[in-house]
């Protein structure tokens, strides 16, 4: 089994700073690609961004140059660094990772969910 745990939420004034992290663990052979979406209420759920098991990163244009996702695969985990937060970035935040367990077979787990909200 594998549990994908997050922390770092939480409640910020426009401009300020949050840091998100994620960690797995359980039954892991190998984590592939790692990443965040954001959902708002009654909207579909938005990817943020992600980052290869290579450190190749790619983000949503609406959070480019102001938010740095990261890993340290020595603890299975991925962070998200946002920064100059705007009310718009107010969301339930999720992470995700693409897993191998050692039977050949990736699957994609998913946080629980840590909200964010950002004040103007």
């Amino acid at each position: 089994q594998v549990q994908l745990v997050e922390s770092g939420g939480g409640l910020v004034q426009a401009g300020g700073s949050l840091r998100l992290s994620c960690a797995a663990s359980g039954s892991i052979f190998s984590i592939n690609a790692m990443g965040w979406y954001r959902q708002t209420p009654g909207k579909q759920r938005d990817l943020v961004a992600t980052i290869t098991n290579g450190d190749k990163t790619t983000y949503a244009d609406s959070v480019k140059g102001r938010f740095t996702i990261s890993r340290d695969n020595t603890k299975n985990t991925v962070y998200l660094q946002m920064n100059s937060l705007k009310p718009e970035d107010t969301a339930v935040y999720y992470c995700y990772a693409n897993i191998n367990d050692g039977s050949g077979r990736t699957f994609r787990y998913w946080g629980q969910g840590t909200q964010v909200t950002v004040s103007s």
